[in-house]
């Protein structure tokens, strides 16, 4: 099993460890043509910005789209991943992809300087509860009907899951807890599993 991380810029290196830590071959994808060799697609936190105008100028939007919509392609969106995932974010427009039915609030929680950690009660992954880290994180203003709220912060969706995509508001792989990176690769597992 072979899972990408989008690296056009953003947190590559440490999705790629957290990744290699649970046992999955774990490749950056900077092409179009790396897009055919991998089994599931992390988009990493970053500038959503900047992410989202790399990917339209180096065709890796429609690779994207194309593969997601052929066949079972699990994406995990993590903070500038999930606002590029989501259908609707308020005050911006430029490139993403919108698949996922939601609606997200950039920057929600503040500037860099308002980052902050919580832990969260995610019962997908068991117990402990997980230390999340905020930094510059959007908030899940609305999650469509087949949206799955997988945990909560202060009365805000933070983690949700539709089908083949999920998204965190927050940075797991700004921890030491790999249980997200190994949910994810599960998610990928069993997609392969059905082809």
């Amino acid at each position: 099993m072979r899972i990408g991380v989008l690296a056009v810029q953003g947190d590559v290196r440490e999705h790629l460890t957290h990744l290699r830590e649970v046992g999955v071959e774990a490749l950056p994808v900077k092409t179009t043509e790396q897009m055919a060799g991998i089994h599931g697609l992390i988009i990493p936190g970053g500038e959503s910005t900047t992410i989202g105008m790399l990917m339209q100028e180096y065709g890796l939007d429609q690779a994207i789209l194309d593969r997601y919509r052929s066949e079972p392609f699990p994406i995990w969106g993590t903070c500038a991943g999930l606002i590029l995932l989501a259908k609707e974010v308020h005050g911006w427009s430029p490139a993403r992809l919108g698949l996922l039915d939601i609606t997200a609030d950039r920057n929600a929680y503040g500037r860099q300087l308002a980052s902050f950690e919580a832990w969260l009660e995610i019962p997908a992954l068991g117990e402990p509860p997980f230390p999340a880290v905020f930094i510059r994180a959007p908030r899940i203003s609305r999650v469509g009907p087949s949206v799955q709220t997988l945990a909560w912060h202060d009365g805000w969706p933070v983690m949700a899951r539709a089908g083949h995509l999920l998204v965190t508001t927050f940075h797991p792989e700004m921890t030491s807890d790999h249980r997200v990176h190994a949910y994810f690769a599960g998610m990928v597992e069993a997609c392969r599993s059905r082809v």
